[in-house]
């Protein structure tokens, strides 16, 4: 911003004819009517590579500093202090703004430096927040340039004549006799010379073998073999079925109604525990015991080891702890 362009030291007069002061303990930041005291005064130093950004030292050498610490518990605003960070970062910048004849100095975050007015502890309170359209002035800052950066001198020349503008001499590119364009070499004489089985042979491309029926094939262009020792056939890939699952629910004898066609659905776990809370999911019955018949004497016997091998399908009956027929098992 051009108000603070050529400015050195400025004051920062808020809406309430007070500036910004900083405090003695060269920590806190609060607003004073004091012109003429050094406390008032702040050094503008840009900040390298950011156009019209600044940085406000006071006279402590400590920078104004947007802080996250909340100045009132419910109010949005926050502490501004004179701290000296490790390393200047952007809670130290700040952007001017101009409106009209003053300035609003926005942090890098959208928040501007504010002079709170009204009872304390907000009086001669300064704070960053966003803007409010009833306290629009409470952001306004006259900016007071108290020292000037002084303009850089014109480098000194020697000889007067020096002084009138030059024009470079005119170069002019020496003169070549147009080189003649080469002659145009035969479509034969650019084929190279091959022996007469090297035009004629087509060259070998190994193809892998065809997978085996039944197996997936690979999309095109993903085949291919990394090295000499992988193997020589790709992978072939199995569609796993899972097991086919006929069950029926018992009563307390464990006997079923005739005329229950009873569920089903396919199983593809391995283990009788897996099944056990499929089946618990399925009929929303926690206590059951998954039974299937003698194929002697039609009994119920309860299944406690493990599935019949080659995912063949399952007829099984579920009875309940509780029920007679699981009170009679061994």
């Amino acid at each position: 911003m051009e108000l603070f362009e050529r400015a050195k030291t400025v004051r920062l007069r808020g809406h309430h004819d007070k500036y910004v002061y900083a405090d003695d303990d060269e920590s806190h930041v609060q607003q004073d009517r004091n012109a003429a005291s050094p406390n008032a005064r702040w050094t503008v130093e840009p900040v390298p590579h950011a156009p019209g950004v600044i940085r406000l030292r006071s006279r402590y050498g400590r920078y104004l500093t947007a802080s996250n610490e909340p100045f009132l518990l419910g109010l949005t605003g926050r502490k501004v202090l004179q701290t000296l960070p490790h390393r200047l970062d952007s809670s130290v910048e700040w952007v001017p703004v101009r409106d009209g004849k003053h300035a609003r100095l926005q942090t890098r975050y959208g928040n501007y430096l504010r002079a709170n007015g009204g009872l304390p502890p907000l009086r001669n309170s300064i704070t960053h927040d966003v803007t409010h359209h009833r306290h629009t002035g409470w952001i306004l800052w006259c900016v007071e340039i108290v020292q000037v950066l002084p303009y850089p001198h014109p480098p000194e020349s020697s000889d007067s004549s020096s002084s009138a503008p030059s024009s470079p001499p005119h170069y002019k590119p020496p003169s070549r006799s147009p080189s003649p364009s080469p002659s145009p070499l035969p479509t034969a004489a650019l084929r190279p010379h091959l022996p007469p089985h090297h035009r004629t042979a087509t060259p070998f491309v190994a193809q892998p073998p065809p997978p085996p029926p039944g197996s997936l094939v690979p999309p095109t262009g993903l085949f291919r073999l990394e090295s000499t020792d992988s193997f020589s056939v790709p992978v072939t890939m199995h569609k796993v079925e899972g097991r086919l699952i006929h069950y029926h629910i018992g009563d307390g004898n464990g006997d079923v109604d005739d005329d229950d066609e009873g569920h089903s659905f396919t199983f593809n776990g391995t283990s009788l525990q897996e099944l056990l809370e499929r089946l618990q999911d399925e009929t929303g019955l926690n206590d059951v015991i998954i039974c299937s018949r003698s194929p002697i004497n039609r009994k119920l016997m309860p299944l406690r080891l493990q599935l019949p091998p080659n995912n063949n399908a399952m007829h099984i009956v579920l009875v309940q702890e509780s029920s007679k027929v699981a009170k009679s098992f061994p």
